[in-house]
């Protein structure tokens, strides 16, 4: 399928499902698929960081995860069926991985919080679902110990929840060693679905007002994103 540019930014004119089939058939193949999504502050910030718009670029699925990316498209008259969102593809992948008996590497977050991620999927899915896990604090020299580890876990799906573009860059520069059929950066979503952050009500998620849902619970953390990242977004592009 045709992609859309924004940007400079190529993204895929997927649905969910189509993404998810995709995806299924690139861990049945044995093929490795790296997944990226972008809002709108991640696209501003590839315009002024080559490193992290190259590792965006050389991904073979690029899914609009922020409404601000679907109405510019629409604006744009190049029309994105929908928001993929990376929490709710992360959630649909596990369900698949239970169904399909795939083992997933977690990497990311605190240690205490990735832990209950793995216990918690274990709860609901069995222990099987879980190749391995590791938090997300590690010194750059770390770096290809931890690709090796996942390497040798044979997972099938590789969830990174580490911050952009640190996560973005990481992937790009070490899938070639990790060679996990499916890779994708989730973000905060082990925070969420670990119950330490609060995601947003349907309803603001459907509205396009997630982001606010978000800044109001970490003002500090997020205020600088949200500010000047989508405001440049709309005021510039």
């Amino acid at each position: 399928m045709s992609r859309v540019v924004i940007c400079n930014i190529p993204i895929d004119n997927y649905t969910m499902q189509e993404t998810l089939e995709r995806i299924d058939q690139a861990i049945l193949g044995k093929r490795v698929i790296h997944h990226v999504v972008v809002n709108a502050a991640k696209i501003v910030n590839a315009q002024k960081d080559p490193e992290l718009r190259n590792s965006i670029i050389n991904c073979d699925i690029i899914n609009p995860d922020g409404q601000a990316v679907i109405w510019a498209s629409q604006i744009l008259n190049r029309r994105l069926p929908e928001r993929v969102a990376g929490i709710d593809l992360m959630s649909a992948l596990v369900e698949l991985s239970s169904e399909r008996n795939y083992r997933i590497f977690f990497l990311g977050a605190k240690e205490e919080i990735v832990k209950k991620i793995v216990e918690l999927y274990k709860h609901k899915y069995g222990e099987n679902i879980i190749a391995g896990y590791r938090n997300g604090y590690f010194n750059p020299d770390e770096e290809p110990a931890i690709a090796r580890q996942i390497a040798d876990s044979n997972a099938d799906i590789l969830f990174v929840a580490i911050s952009s573009p640190r996560k973005e860059i990481f992937l790009n520069k070490y899938k070639e060693i990790i060679k996990t059929p499916f890779i994708m950066g989730v973000g905060g979503s082990f925070d969420v679905v670990a119950g330490y952050v609060k995601r947003a009500p349907l309803w603001m998620q459907r509205s396009g007002l997630e982001w606010f849902y978000r800044l109001m619970q970490e003002p500090r953390r997020m205020w600088r994103r949200y500010l000047f990242g989508n405001s440049k977004f709309i005021f510039d592009y």
